[in-house]
């Protein structure tokens, strides 16, 4: 059915004020903006789902020289000594214990709209920045982009580190009960363990960049940072012990030493920007000013220059 002639004009001015060549200022109305965040979510979403049925794909099927993702999310489980401590009723073969009838096809979603999320996620992140981007400036859409990138960065820095220690961390918890107890998981409790150690792990290192977003808007300065740098580090610690989800020390202390690092190089950044932010004040006379101090204004009067004459008026008036 053909549109009528409103309707597409309508359509073509949404996509008007959603380009900024078009409108450079981003001003939109409420319903203007209602309109574009459901558009934005629509694609977002949409993007998702394609990626989780390309994951739900490849959770049983190689891709070339990658392994399967049901390869890699029960590889941790499969690293476990078989029969010492690893119930292996299938000699040679790593399997997990399906306890519901629908309970490996859910588990198979799951991994895949996750895994799926994470492959598509340039695209619906660029979603998010369509919607946002268009009510800022020129220098904040810079630092906001770099700000993406370092998160996206660091997440998947987290979550890779969280899937070396998955390994560990399991050998050492299956190990307490000595030759009384073998392994045997349930399939969804042990995705599940994996997948929020992977989740943890990336949000917490997030942590640096936070730091340092907070540090930029001068909220933390670096003096204060480096004043309770032990109470940040002992927080950090308590934190590493509540957070990781099987409560054993390797992930522990590899969480918490993690995030010490990250958070020393936040601070020594934290340091550079204080430095510099001090240097260039001093430059224009502020530096020695106090927080509660005013600025010091220049209160003597200036030279007006005089309207021009009438001739001289005309005279521009004939030039333009």
């Amino acid at each position: 059915m053909a549109r009528d002639p409103e309707t597409r004009a309508s359509r073509r001015e949404q996509r008007r004020t959603r380009s900024r060549r078009h409108n450079p200022d981003g001003t939109m109305t409420l319903r203007d903006h209602i309109y574009e965040l459901r558009h934005r979510l629509g694609l977002a979403v949409l993007f998702i789902l394609l990626g989780g049925v390309l994951g739900f794909l490849w959770f049983g099927n190689k891709i070339g020289p990658i392994p399967s993702l049901g390869d890699l999310m029960t590889g941790p489980y499969c690293a476990l000594p078989a029969p010492e401590v690893r119930f292996e009723p299938n000699p040679g073969q790593c399997q997990l214990l399906q306890t519901q009838p629908f309970e490996a096809f859910l588990i198979q979603f799951k991994v895949g709209v996750a895994a799926g999320a994470v492959l598509t996620a340039p695209l619906w992140l660029y979603q998010v920045w369509a919607f946002i981007t268009p009510g800022l400036y020129a220098r904040e859409r810079k630092f906001a982009l770099t700000f993406v990138a370092f998160g996206s960065a660091l997440f998947a820095c987290g979550a890779a580190l969280a899937y070396f220690v998955v390994p560990k961390g399991l050998e050492v918890l299956v190990n307490f009960g000595g030759d009384n107890f073998i392994t045997a998981l349930a399939a969804n409790d042990y995705i599940s363990f994996v997948l929020v150690m992977l989740l943890i792990f990336g949000v917490c290192f997030e942590l640096p960049l936070l730091v340092v977003m907070l540090n930029r808007v001068g909220i933390v300065s670096y003096n204060a940072l480096k004043r309770h740098r032990r109470g940040i580090l002992f927080g950090l610690f308590v934190f590493a012990a509540f957070a990781t989800p099987g409560t054993d020390p390797v992930s522990m202390i590899a969480l918490a030493v993690a995030l010490t690092v990250l958070l020393e190089v936040a601070i020594q950044v934290a340091r550079i920007h204080d430095r510099r932010k001090a240097a260039r004040e001093a430059a224009e006379g502020f530096g020695e000013l106090s927080d509660d101090e005013p600025s010091p204004m220049n209160y003597s009067p200036e030279p007006v220059q005089p309207s021009p004459t009438p001739e001289a008026r005309a005279g521009l008036d004939d030039v333009t």
